[in-house]
């Protein structure tokens, strides 16, 4: 029989010492609501075929005993197939929704190849990768397509990107390039990263269970089950499928509280931890290949103002500066798109030219409150709700839990 073990992370159920709390809380930083990689970063219905029929039978473990094996897992040598579907519940636009998720490519002149226009496919259905890493400075990446391939390969001070189905190279030096655009790095691609930027710090607003065992790729592994104590999150539970022998994370689901499928289903097919071939991380771009220089795209798209929408949207102001309301799964950000963002707004969406505030109120719910008026945009995780005199609260909450933020900031 799967073990289970419902112990919290903040030692409230395990029957320790005081004094062992304080180690305890140290490692269970790991542990946190999803504030979604954007990807999420972030990230399918359940893939049958990423896990074995059958449960294994393992020595039982404590859920804080398997937070301390992925924080201590430093796996640096690994190969294998990964499948990721994602389904945020975005409505397409074709190539307006790519071009505004790209950076608002323009022209032409973007290179195809480039990590910031190919990686956001990711953001939507199902892909299969395959990956190779050798090390902090030699990884690859492959996205695989019907009958083409795009591959990310860092080896050292380089990091080259190739599209065989446009025959077009993206090239950037790791050190002294340019380091504003996104990178391989940027997007989470591993259930490993996914884990770590889901698991960060743990409180008292987390439930984290060991649930059972799994086979994945072949391997035993163990079923962390992080879930939210507070209600009003969008997310309905965090799983992660731990390698019983050395604490990688082999697959990452997170399921929405509102039910169906999952949002993020991510997992290897098959893995090696071997040393990879050194081959696996050598590049030379193909004859006749376009290949384009990092500081030559960043050089055209300033040249090019990079679209007025997207300068607009980058207007909306720093994140990182944002207040936030609330803690935990249901932590809200709130930005002042009002001053931050003139040229999108100036005065909310009231100050938006009626074919704009017709289009959104199309994809959205007007609602009403204390703090005012305002339309609400969902998606099946992340929702945002835009006020007419100009202020965005967002998060990984319910409508509702976001008019009750607008109106507790009033």
């Amino acid at each position: 029989m799967a073990p289970k073990d419902s112990a919290q992370t903040t030692g409230d159920a395990t029957g320790e010492a005081p004094g062992t709390v304080v180690g305890r809380r140290k490692a269970a930083r790991y542990i946190v609501p999803v504030a979604v990689a954007g990807v999420a970063a972030a990230t399918i219905g359940l893939v049958p075929a990423l896990a074995d029929s059958g449960d294994p039978e393992l020595p039982r473990i404590t859920a804080q005993e398997l937070v301390e094996k992925i924080a201590a897992s430093d796996e640096q040598q690994l190969s294998g197939t990964l499948k990721i579907s994602t389904d945020l519940g975005i409505p397409s636009f074709g190539g307006l929704t790519d071009s505004l998720l790209a950076g608002g490519s323009q022209g032409g002149d973007r290179s195809s190849a480039a990590p910031e226009d190919r990686l956001t496919e990711l953001t939507s259905g199902t892909h299969t990768l395959r990956l190779a890493a050798d090390g902090p400075d030699r990884q690859r990446l492959s996205l695989l397509g019907k009958g083409s391939e795009y591959s990310i390969v860092h080896n050292g001070d380089d990091v080259w990107a190739y599209d065989s189905e446009s025959d077009a190279v993206f090239h950037q030096r790791a050190e002294g390039g340019a380091q504003d655009g996104p990178t391989h790095k940027d997007v989470p691609g591993t259930p490993k990263e996914m884990a770590e930027k889901a698991l960060d710090a743990a409180g008292d607003t987390t439930s984290v269970t060991v649930d059972g065992t799994a086979r994945v790729a072949g391997r035993d592994a163990y079923q962390l089950l992080i879930k939210p104590k507070q209600s009003g999150s969008t997310v309905g539970s965090v799983r992660v499928a731990v390698d019983a022998e050395n604490g990688v994370p082999l697959k990452f689901t997170l399921a929405p509280s509102g039910g169906g499928k999952a949002v993020v289903d991510a997992g290897f097919t098959q893995v090696d931890f071997a040393k990879p071939d050194a081959s696996s991380f050598s590049f030379t771009p193909p004859k006749g290949a376009v290949v384009t220089e990092a500081d030559e795209l960043a050089a055209g798209a300033d040249d090019q103002g990079g679209g007025a929408l997207h300068q607009d949207l980058a207007g909306l102001g720093d994140l990182g500066s944002a207040d936030v309301i609330g803690e935990g799964w249901t932590s809200v950000a709130v930005i002042d798109a009002g001053s931050g963002a003139e040229g999108l707004s100036g005065k909310g969406a009231a100050g938006l030219p009626a074919e704009a505030q017709g289009l959104l109120g199309a994809f959205g719910d007007k609602v009403t409150g204390d703090f005012g008026t305002g339309t609400v945009f969902k998606t099946r995780l992340v929702n945002a709700l835009l006020t007419d005199d100009g202020k965005v609260y967002v998060g990984a909450v319910t409508k509702d839990a976001l008019v009750k933020a607008a109106d507790t900031a009033r």
